[in-house]
């Protein structure tokens, strides 16, 4: 079995949330840094080649003896230039191109100047008489410098084109000094970022810790509310609702508890019985058939009363489980139907008057529920109405409500008894049953959000239960 890996940490998701962008930044910022200081390199130094290139241009005139097409001399030594090379790490080259562009001094195999490409050299910042570009000079990259130089005479005037290169390891390491020198104060600068951002995450999360420590140090019967007073206004509904996790946990507990101690209970007292009737079975007291009889009431009565607590007990798994609610909507009205054709022997064998009405009626409540409340509102009616006495079975709108009456012709019962039946094992008498049967039908009324009561009838003895739901109409 392949196990899903670990999510990441609440802690682990801010840090790098926060720092990897941060580091992305610097990053970038470091890279723009570079390219400004080359530029910022090439500004100052260009600055130099623009100065030997004049120098040169000083040195240039006209040879008196050229004749009727005036030639440019220049007599400069390349010591010359080693005024304006910074250091050994650099050299500088020139060459000097006559009116006609042939080469009167300097190095022969310095690349001729190329056409101006606005796309490739440097914007303009000086005169337009001189540019700068970058090139390549025995392949090895170089910076140029190209500067028109107006030369004039006795013999005539003209204008001397002026090459200085420069090789770029001083620019290059100027950049990387300038960079360097950035990326420490960038470097001590996340650092610090990262300090501060890891102390925040830290104290930020720390009621969450909190929070995990006090539920993991807690006794596991402990589900009293979790304090949330000293939480952040993030961390309230998590706390909220894990206390209303724990208000329901704690109601289902009590409710089992209950459950377990009333079982227990009510159980002993038919098993006794039975262990008792058992023993004077074998005794010989009683006639054998008479024993099995009485054996078989026994068990009978045992049985409906653990399918009665089964029964609470579904009401409660389905009240916890939001079974019943708005997006659960039963029509009642097949389910009365079916309840009254299941108990249609008993009603044939007590010569019961019976008059069933129904109408549509879709009530939130599951069809379960709606088939135990009416079973046992409809059973209790039967098991109290006299032989030839009339039992009504009504399923009505008032309102918007869905009402539901089960009206028998029994002995009735006084107000404050009829009260009391609502109890769980409260009986109206010793041959009523366990005294669970209304307790269901309390607990499944009110999971659905609807009333029950018992009345005296109207017009004679008897019980009305009547049960009210909220409801629409069926299409």
């Amino acid at each position: 079995m392949i196990n899903d890996p670990a999510p990441p940490s609440l802690r682990r998701q801010l840090l790098l949330g926060i720092l990897l962008p941060v580091l992305a930044v610097v990053m970038l910022n470091a890279a723009l840094l570079y390219r400004q200081a080359l530029t910022s390199a090439d500004t100052a130094y260009d600055r130099t080649l623009l100065a030997s290139a004049k120098a040169i241009g000083e040195q240039l005139q006209l040879d008196p003896a050229s004749g009727e097409r005036p030639r440019v001399i220049a007599e400069l030594p390349y010591a010359a230039l080693e005024a304006f090379e910074a250091d050994n790490r650099s050299r500088m080259v020139y060459r000097v191109s006559g009116f006609d562009g042939e080469v009167v001094s300097g190095f022969d195999d310095l690349p001729p100047p190329r056409a101006a490409d606005p796309r490739r050299d440097a914007p303009p910042v000086y005169a337009a008489l001189v540019r700068f570009y970058d090139d390549h000079y025995r392949n090895e990259p170089v910076r140029m410098a190209v500067l028109l130089q107006p030369v004039a005479g006795a013999g005539g005037q003209g204008m001397a084109v002026i090459q200085v290169a420069e090789t770029l390891e001083l620019r290059h390491a100027l950049a990387r000094q300038l960079l360097l020198q950035t990326l420490w104060q960038q470097g001590l600068l996340l650092v610090l970022i990262a300090g501060v951002v890891l102390w925040v995450v830290q104290r930020v999360t720390r009621p969450v810790r909190r929070l995990s420590q006090a539920l993991v140090a807690r006794d596991e019967a402990d589900l009293s509310p979790l304090p949330a007073t000293d939480a952040p206004h993030e961390l309230r509904p998590v706390v909220d609702a894990t206390n209303a996790v724990m208000a329901r946990l704690a109601h289902l507990l009590a409710h089992q508890k209950r459950f377990v101690r009333d079982a227990s209970h009510q159980l002993r007292t038919p098993l006794a019985v039975l262990k008792a009737q058992v023993q004077s079975a074998r005794r010989g007291d009683v006639e054998p058939m008479q024993a099995l009889a009485e054996i078989d009431t026994t068990v009978q009565g045992a049985t409906e009363l653990a399918n009665q607590m089964l029964a609470l007990a579904k009401v409660e798994q389905l009240r916890q489980q939001g079974l019943q609610g708005e997006s659960a909507r039963e029509d009642w009205e097949p389910i009365v139907r079916g309840v009254a054709l299941d108990l249609a022997p008993l009603i044939a064998a007590g010569r019961i008057d019976f008059e069933l009405v129904t109408t549509p009626a879709r009530v939130p409540a599951h069809s379960w529920a709606l088939r135990e409340l009416t079973r046992n509102l409809l059973h209790n009616a039967i098991k109290h109405t006299p032989a030839g006495g009339s039992l009504v079975l009504r399923l009505a709108h008032e309102g918007e409500e869905a009402l539901l009456e089960v009206i028998d012709s029994g002995p009735g019962l006084e107000a404050a008894q009829r009260e009391r039946l609502f109890q769980p094992f409260s009986a109206a008498g010793p041959q009523a049953g366990s005294g669970l049967g209304l307790a269901i039908c309390r607990e499944i009324v009110a999971t659905a959000g609807g009333r029950i009561r018992l009345d005296a009838r109207d017009d004679g003895p008897g019980l009305a239960a009547r049960v009210w739901l909220p409801h629409s109409i069926a299409a």
